[in-house]
Parts: structure tokens; C-alpha cells; sequence
């Protein structure tokens, strides 16, 4: 149980108060922060991706809709993967709600994995996702925007995510690439985020830092978010009490 003073009201009140400030304070230079990102160069992109989706294939212009943003979400799913993530599913669960407004202010939202698309519907029907998930398996696009490395890079410690150069096992990585599309049909890399930057897409982190308890995550990194199942593998669900009984 968190060991935290209990105070009066009114001791408890200018004390909150006085914390007002600071989260004003986080708010402003957030607010700060996203102008900045939108004053950031861009990167024309030069190459023709060709993207396999289940309405056949689609070019990365295609994938814009009639929107002239893109926001892609790379979920790490490659060739024959034999796991899925916990983290990429995770975030992904928060997608459909968003996409019921993004949709209708200019914003196309989609994810991307390397494997082929045969490999991951089946598990975007079992966990009910309802946006739209195209595989990138035929085109560079994935190495590319540097979440995915080849077996030369990897052996010869030459990968790069998040900015840095540093060996990496993974062939696979998450993240968040933006586009934008000109009335031209130019189409321009505006931002990526890395890492944790998938952090502010996670709603149900945002509920946690509200608690006592906060995300209740201990140990190094990689430890993090040891918590997090599946959303149709907590125990608490029925079917999974079944699973357990029988």
C-alpha cells in the first residue's frame, strides 16, 4: 500500500493545488513540443512501395485514402513469426477508437508488418481489429523507415532505430512513421517516433499515471509492461478460467 501523508482537507487541497501548476506546466511544454514537431524538415519520399492489402494491392499514395495525412503504425510481425507481440497489440488495441474521429479530420491511419498478409488476418480477426492492416512484404518499405533489418545488418552490428546505430538482434521493430501527401501527389516523411515514443498512443497508460500506483512496473527495461497480456489471454476471462480447469 503506498505510504502516502493523510493530511486535512484543507492541507490536502493547497497541496493539490500547488501541483495544478506543474501539470499546467507539462501541458504547455507538450503543446510546445508537437509545434516544434510540426516545424521539423521533411523527407520526400522517392520510391514506389507497393503495399499487399485485402482489397489487393495498394501503392503508399493508395493508403492515404482521401486524406492528405498518414499516420502508420509498424507492428512487429515478421515472416513466420512465431510470437506476437504483447507491446504492438498493446498499443493496437487503442487504434479503433481513435480512428472513428481521425478518420474525419483528414487522417489515414494504418498499420504495417513485414510478414504476408496471410499470416497476420487470422489474428487481427481473433482479436476483433476492425483498422485497416497491410503487409509490406514485397517492398523495401519497412527497411526503409529502419524498423526492419536484414540478416547482413544485423550480423555486421549495422542497425539503425531511433536515430542510433548500435548492434540489435531483433529483425523487427515497433514505431510510428507520419506522411504527407501534397496536392501535387508528392508524398513527404514528416515525422517518426521510436521506442517508447509509442508511449502517447497508449491510453490505458495515461488512466494508470492517474492511479497511486502508476503503471506499477519494476525492473530494467525490458521487464516493462510484464503485465500486459493479450487481451483475450487475462485469466479473469472466462473462457480462460475454462482453459485452466480442464
Amino acid at each position: 500500500m503506498p505510504n502516502n501523508k493523510i493530511v486535512s482537507r484543507e492541507d490536502w487541497f493547497q497541496a493539490h493545488k500547488a501541483h495544478l501548476a506543474r501539470e499546467k506546466e507539462l501541458t504547455r511544454f507538450r503543446d510546445r513540443i508537437a509545434a516544434e514537431r510540426r516545424e521539423l524538415p521533411w523527407l520526400k519520399i522517392r520510391k514506389d512501395y507497393v503495399f499487399e492489402t485485402e482489397r489487393g494491392p495498394k501503392t503508399l499514395a493508395d493508403l492515404f485514402g482521401g486524406a492528405s495525412q498518414l499516420i502508420v503504425y509498424h507492428f512487429m510481425f515478421g515472416p513466420g513469426a512465431d510470437y506476437r507481440c504483447e507491446g504492438c497489440s498493446f498499443l493496437a488495441d487503442h487504434i479503433d477508437g481513435a480512428n472513428q474521429h481521425l478518420r474525419h479530420h483528414d487522417v489515414s491511419l494504418v498499420v504495417v508488418a513485414r510478414a504476408p498478409l496471410a499470416e497476420f488476418l487470422p489474428y487481427k480477426q481473433r482479436m476483433g481489429w476492425k483498422f485497416d492492416w497491410v503487409s509490406s512484404y514485397a517492398s523495401d518499405f519497412n527497411f526503409d523507415m529502419q524498423v526492419s533489418f536484414t540478416d547482413k545488418q544485423i550480423a555486421a552490428g549495422d542497425t539503425t532505430y531511433n536515430f542510433e546505430q548500435r548492434a540489435r538482434k531483433s529483425k523487427d521493430l515497433p514505431g510510428t512513421s507520419v506522411f504527407y501527401r501534397d496536392e501535387n501527389g508528392d508524398i513527404f516523411l514528416t515525422f517518426m517516433s521510436r521506442s517508447r515514443g509509442g508511449d502517447p498512443l497508449i491510453g490505458a497508460y495515461h488512466y494508470l499515471d492517474l492511479t497511486p500506483k502508476g503503471r506499477n512496473e519494476t525492473g530494467p527495461y525490458h521487464s516493462l509492461m510484464d503485465w500486459v497480456r493479450l487481451h483475450d489471454e487475462y485469466a479473469d476471462r472466462p473462457e480462460m478460467q475454462d482453459a485452466c480447469c480442464h
